[in-house]
């Protein structure tokens, strides 16, 4: 296992530089959507991804963020993101990262995290613990959401059609307040590192959490959905938390499902 844990943390590193050297002399943007974007860097970032793990395992699966990634086959599955955080890339906001994470026969069992802005590599495999460049991390011991900073994240696709804001909205009357960093990796990461206590989100693409979600979990932390399920990489939403908080978010989290809500919205009239 350990081999696999190396080669993704090599693999990382490597997509990491390039992306930042595109990242350096600036870059232009294609739309997939409305809203979505793609970069030459995606491109670049995710060949450079598929053709060292196909090298290096050539019986392996890969399924990824960009088009032309093998589908699901056999007992091992590489889930890719060369680019997580996109958007932010393209308009020069320094906040994104490589994330790779390997599913053997259905579990998690080694993945990656690297920011190569802040040269922060994230890592964890199954039983093996997580680390930050090397040195072993633990999630935080806030333990109460009056204590706890959180984070989320909306969708650029069907923006209309996403209730988060209701959420948003009660969490941060409830936290010292929401980071929204437009990296689902990053803030997982972050929660495995105790930097942050919390985060959730609706409609996320297996290889945005796979590898985060085993951080936290070796981390010390827990994962669910937002009602308290399995936390699925195919399921409608997430919560991750370092544990202490959990049943308190989710408490929230089942009103607001419900349709009932704490606090109230202020009247817009309020801010005149």
């Amino acid at each position: 296992m350990a081999s696999y844990l190396e080669t993704a943390t090599e693999i990382a590193r490597e997509a990491g530089a390039l992306l930042a050297h595109h990242f350096e002399r600036g870059i232009s943007y294609d739309l997939k959507g409305d809203f979505d974007l793609v970069t030459e860097a995606d491109r670049a970032s995710e060949k450079l991804v598929v053709e060292r793990l196909h090298s290096y395992f050539p019986a392996h699966s890969v399924l990824g963020e960009e088009g032309g990634l093998r589908e699901k086959a056999g007992e091992y599955c590489w889930y890719v993101d060369p680019l997580d955080g996109t958007t932010n890339f393209a308009h020069g906001y320094p906040a994104f990262n490589v994330t790779i994470g390997l599913e053997r026969a259905g579990e998690m069992i080694a993945g990656v995290i690297f920011d190569p802005i802040r040269q922060e590599m994230f890592a964890a495999e199954l039983g093996g613990g997580a680390f930050l460049n090397g040195r072993r991390i633990h999630v935080s011991k806030a333990p109460r959401m009056d204590s706890a900073l959180l984070a989320t994240g909306f969708p650029s696709r069907k923006r209309h059609e996403n209730v988060n804001v209701h959420f948003f909205h009660q969490v941060s009357m409830m936290s010292h307040g929401i980071r929204r960093s437009g990296s689902a990796a990053i803030d997982l990461a972050y929660v495995a590192c105790g930097r942050l206590e919390g985060f959730w989100e609706f409609g996320l693409n297996p290889w945005d959490m796979a590898a985060g979600l085993l951080l936290v979990r070796e981390a010390g932390g827990r994962t669910t959905d937002m009602k308290g399920g399995p936390a699925e990489l195919r399921g409608p939403h997430v919560a991750v938390t370092n544990g202490l908080i959990h049943n308190e978010l989710l408490e929230l989290f089942g009103e607001v499902f419900e349709g009932r809500y704490r606090y109230p919205m202020p009247p817009v009239t309020s801010g005149r």
